[in-house]
């Protein structure tokens, strides 16, 4: 075991900076970063073309021979899944279902060559699928006239559908792509995992209720809104005595056996080499089964039906329902990027490469904005689907590509085979795939007993999207996060810290026994940044852990001082070696003639013990009959280390609460300031004769031995707060501990 003693100089800010030569360095201009972003040069343009056109990147490293064979059977696969999800998600958002096919075939195209994940899977996703669909039905609803927009105009139920969803999704698009192009991937950050946690299991549940009328076989019409779940389960409640019972029976079978496969491919997906594709096993069954027994005629139910072949024209987008459907465009923007980027993190870091959070906006924005020109609506990821492609092989966004010649077999060749599908088979897979998201309900405990404040945005987010809207219920979460981070800004944990005996270490008194506090010292910690919210509640626990407001004391020392100025002049007071006497009998009482000759401003300034024959001694009894506040502290400290920034608000405030602590005598000391405030207060003008930097120390441990120093009747017993002995084992290949002492005596290094 190996000792060594750290020793060096006290250090204050001003005094290691004589010491140490600093490097200044030449800021950039707003000019000049605007010109570093235009310039053009070969190598800027290589790099913007490989940025723009991730898939380069990549395909110059495939490895076909290790990488081709698992793309395919991943593809195969995913495409498989993805035909499905397609026309149950499409119900979602209330269009035909095929509409569906082509949202998994157009935007996997530019994805591939845009994106740069190489393992999430480009499709409907059944929140934003949802989303969509509330934004359908509030334009065109089920019942009544549609809204009185121009290019409705000879264009069936239907069709005037597609034209929203594909409107919407464009402007979605679009809104996606200028934050690319404006790099400002960032604002997805403001969603955390608690808040996406919260909303996508109340999208669950409106999930689930706009699925139960295909399951139920009932007819309930689209409604948008808030309270719009409540308003649907009333109308299924009171339809009830409707249900169709082969659709109820049908779904009950495939939700029962779907479940079990799943919750097998589950545990043993080490075993199996492919995930069982049972949705897909399932959906066949029940076409042949469908077909075979007529269920369509002899029962009633509802059917997917005729499946047109091929692809439509382009459609270029509405400019009325832009205007219309701009508030709710921007949510789905949000979502459908959160949602996939956060997908996409996971992958990137399993598997060891980087995805940039710009590039994807432009490649999602880009991929709506070409999908909704050909009808399709906006694409984003399913967990599900995704999980298929990572977990069957697939190793690029080759799989992916694969996937959409899979979807456009479906739809240019082999569709009619799945126009008998019942709808409520379609219902069923999107309720049992329901699982995951529901489950995020567990959370709630986990996050209650660890983070309330998290707890309450969870929670928050999930009862307002339910009630409200998913759109009003995001913006509602969204303000709940932020009134929390404010919140935990605002009110602050501060503490009193005190030193670990024989250490440099300094820690809460509260939370440890062995500590040590001298005497006249305080040392106060603020654990979050100062800003106009949080300054008052700074300077009110400040006063609370001193036990004192330095205002009032210096207001009536000043009061103090005035009343013994008037008694010297009267006689009525006189000075001893020992002090000041009081030569009356009677006690004092100030002249109300003369209480208002000094302003009350005058008992705010720094004492002025000039005109006295001797000073007076604040910690004895006074000779007048005035009550001071005793102030038994001669140094503060505060530690400023999770200080990370001060507004100029806070800087008023700061420079108040020192002058008022320095005007009473009381020593205040600033550690661990980091270098970019201690620039600001230098440019604000913050210092002056009484505030110097001379206040500013490297550390707190710099600040605690200067204080004893010049107080070294704080401690009866001194402990090792001048040297701090740290002990050291070094384990080395041949078991011996290695010193870097040549003389054989403990190391000793010298800062």
């Amino acid at each position: 075991m190996a000792e060594y003693v750290v020793a060096r100089n006290i250090y204050s800010e001003e005094k290691f900076n004589e010491e140490h030569e600093k490097i200044y360095r030449q800021r950039k201009t707003l000019i000049s970063h605007v010109k570093d972003y235009f310039r053009c040069d070969r190598r800027r343009l290589r790099s913007a073309a490989l940025s723009l056109l991730p898939v380069i990147s990549w395909l110059k490293i495939y490895r076909v021979k290790e990488w081709l064979f698992s793309d395919i059977v991943s593809g195969v696969s995913t495409g498989l899944v993805a035909v499905l999800q397609g026309l149950a998600y499409c119900l979602l958002a209330s269009l035909p279902p095929w509409y569906g096919l082509f949202s998994a075939f157009f935007p996997v195209i530019i994805y591939f060559f845009l994106g740069t994940s190489r393992h999430i899977s480009v499709g409907p996703f059944p929140v934003l699928c949802l989303m969509i669909g509330s934004v359908v039905t509030r334009i065109v609803p089920d019942e009544g006239p549609p809204m009185n927009i121009t290019g409705f105009e000879g264009l069936t139920r239907d069709d005037q559908r597609v034209l929203v969803a594909s409107s919407v999704s464009f402007l979605a698009g679009i809104m996606q792509l200028a934050m690319g192009v404006f790099q400002v991937g960032f604002v997805v950050m403001y969603l955390s995992d608690t808040l996406v946690s919260g909303f996508t299991t109340a999208a669950a549940i409106h999930i689930l209720v706009s699925q139960l009328k295909f399951v139920l076989g009932l007819t309930v019409p689209g409604i948008s809104g808030p309270l719009a779940l409540i308003y649907t389960l009333e109308i299924i409640f009171n339809k009830i005595t409707s249900t169709n019972v082969c659709d109820v029976v049908i779904s009950l079978v495939i939700m029962v056996v779907v479940f079990i496969v799943k919750e097998l491919n589950d545990r043993y997906k080490a075993k199996l080499p492919v995930p069982i594709p049972i949705e897909v096993i399932m959906t066949v069954i029940a076409c042949g089964v469908s077909y075979g027994f007529d269920f369509k005629t002899k029962y009633g139910i509802d059917i997917v039906g005729m499946i047109p072949k091929g692809y439509e024209a382009p459609v270029a987008p509405n400019l009325e329902i832009f205007q219309e459907t701009a508030v709710e465009a921007f949510p789905m923007a949000i979502v459908g990027f959160a949602v996939a980027f956060s997908v996409a993190k996971v992958y990137s870091v399993k598997h060891d490469y980087t995805i940039d959070g710009n590039q994807e906006l432009i490649a999602f924005g880009v991929s709506n904005i070409f999908g909704s020109s050909f009808k399709s609506f906006a694409a984003s990821t399913a967990l599900s689907r995704s999980a298929v492609q990572e977990s069957t092989g697939g190793k690029t966004q080759i799989a992916g590509l694969l996937s959409t010649i899979i979807v456009m077999v479906v739809t240019v060749a082999i569709g009619f085979l799945l126009e008998p599908l019942p709808k409520s088979v379609l219902g069923a897979v999107v309720i049992v795939n329901l699982k995951g998201m529901l489950m995020q309900v567990r959370e709630v405990p986990y996050l209650w007993r660890r983070d309330k404040p998290d707890c309450v945005v969870w929670i928050g987010t999930c009862v307002a999207s339910v009630l409200l809207g998913l759109d009003l219920g995001l913006a509602a979460g969204l303000g709940i996060e932020l009134i929390s981070v404010v919140l935990r800004t605002q009110f602050p944990r501060c503490s009193v810290l005190a030193n670990i005996k024989g250490t440099d270490i300094y820690k809460d008194k509260k939370d440890y026994l062995d500590t040590f506090e001298p005497e006249g010292v305080k040392i106060f910690r603020i654990p979050a940044p100062l800003f106009f919210a949080n300054i008052e509640f700074f300077r009110n626990k400040l006063v609370e852990s001193l036990g004192f407001n330095p205002l009032r004391v210096l207001r009536k020392r000043n009061k103090a001082l005035r009343v013994i100025r008037r008694m010297l002049m009267r006689g009525q007071l006189k000075y001893t070696p020992k002090g000041y006497v009081n030569m009356s009998c009677e006690p004092y009482l100030e002249d109300k003639d003369l209480e208002g000759e000094d302003s009350a401003e005058e008992l705010d300034w720094p004492t002025d013990l000039k005109e006295l024959p001797i000073r007076v001694d604040w910690s004895t009894e006074l000779p007048v009959n005035m009550n001071v506040p005793r102030v038994d502290l001669h140094s503060l400290v505060l530690d400023f280390a999770a200080v990370s920034f001060l507004d100029v608000s806070a800087l008023k405030g700061l420079k108040t609460t020192l002058k008022e602590l320095i005007r009473i005598e009381v020593e205040v000391y600033i550690v661990a300031c980091d270098p970019y405030i201690l620039d600001k207060l230098h440019s604000c003008g913050f210092f002056n004769d009484e505030i110097t930097p001379s206040i500013f120390f490297l550390t707190l441990h710099d600040a605690m031995l200067n204080i004893l120093e010049h107080h070294p009747e704080a401690i009866q017993r001194r402990p090792h707060f001048d040297k701090v002995v740290t002990t050291v084992t070094a384990h080395h290949p041949n078991n011996a501990v290695r010193s870097r002492d040549r003389n054989g005596m403990e190391p000793e290094t010298r800062f």
